[in-house]
């Protein structure tokens, strides 16, 4: 591909913030619109969250996934208009991925789905999860400094009879494990003594993309069947496998595992800058996939919607 393409990256769940859609969403009437149809979906008044909080109702479940896909869409609207904008300039668009929740952002952009039917599964997405985690305590936790066979081992110490597995492989030396909330509070001592430089215990409702989500990924599965999921005009990631996909009945069935799966950030994104695309971009709140992909390719650069 030529060195003008380019790629949209959009953020997954821990990205919100209280404040998170600022004055520029009150500046750009595009951006407001696509609130105004999320809110009418959800029957509550999303950018008011987003806006003011209290962060105790944006940060559940529930509430963040529906926040960050309306904000990173209403972002993208922003950036449409920026003067150094790659839709301003003309670029050829490449493929596009999210992280976890983000890749629902993906397929609205790339066509696959229109923005109500995203609201609506991301919604029943958020809220089963949710359901998931009261019903099943658990917790994720980042483990810095071991590669993916150390981690298998640490999963296999550290579970007993709970569970527990690698559940986000961001970036090298960066592995989140997740799990029953027990075996997650072993973790940092067998990972240290594996060797780990550092452990993280994730601010997260729940088990996330393990066993204990699948009565969530069922009713996932059901509402998917129920939204008109198109041929996107653009190849999107999918986090399951780090392949880029554009039939429907695929992304449909990826989507429903991916709840319950490991998410290959890494791979994807390896796999993203295999193609030779040339500027990415990530559009969402925060900078967490920037900084991924820095310790994926320090050289490869990746621009900032509101900053920079």
């Amino acid at each position: 591909m030529a060195d003008e393409s380019f790629a949209l990256l959009f953020p997954g769940q821990g990205a919100q913030t209280v404040g998170m859609a600022g004055a520029w969403c009150l500046e750009s009437p595009p951006a407001l619109a696509i609130f105004e149809r999320a809110s009418a979906v959800l029957g509550y008044d999303l950018l008011e969250v987003c806006q003011n909080g209290p962060a105790e109702r944006l940060n559940t479940t529930a509430v963040s996934q529906p926040a960050i896909l309306v904000t990173s869409l209403a972002m993208l609207e922003l950036l449409r208009t920026r003067e150094d904008s790659p839709f301003v300039a003309g670029a050829t668009e490449a493929l596009t991925a999210g992280l976890s929740l983000g890749e629902y952002t993906a397929l609205v952009h790339a066509g696959g789905l229109d923005l109500e039917s995203a609201v609506k599964v991301v919604d029943v997405r958020g809220r089963a999860m949710q359901a998931c985690a009261e019903a099943s305590p658990g917790g994720m936790v980042a483990i810095l400094g071991l590669d993916r066979e150390q981690v298998l081992g640490v999963c296999d110490e550290a579970r007993g009879e709970d569970v527990l597995a690698v559940a986000n492989v961001l970036c090298p030396g960066n592995i989140v494990v997740s799990g029953s909330r027990a075996a997650c509070e072993r973790v940092p001592a067998v990972a240290t003594a594996a060797g780990a430089m550092k452990c993280v215990a994730l601010e997260v409702a729940g088990a996330f993309h393990t066993p204990l989500m699948e009565p969530a990924r069922e009713k996932l599965a059901a509402v998917l069947d129920e939204v008109d999921l198109r041929v996107p005009r653009i190849p999107v990631i999918s986090n399951v496998d780090a392949q880029p996909h554009t039939d429907p009945s695929e992304i449909r069935a990826l989507l429903a595992r991916q709840v319950c799966g490991v998410v290959e950030w890494q791979a994807s994104m390896e796999h993203l800058l295999s193609t030779g695309v040339g500027r990415l971009w990530e559009v969402g709140p925060g900078r967490v996939l920037r900084g991924l992909l820095k310790r994926i390719d320090r050289k490869r650069p990746c621009l900032g919607v509101i900053d920079g």
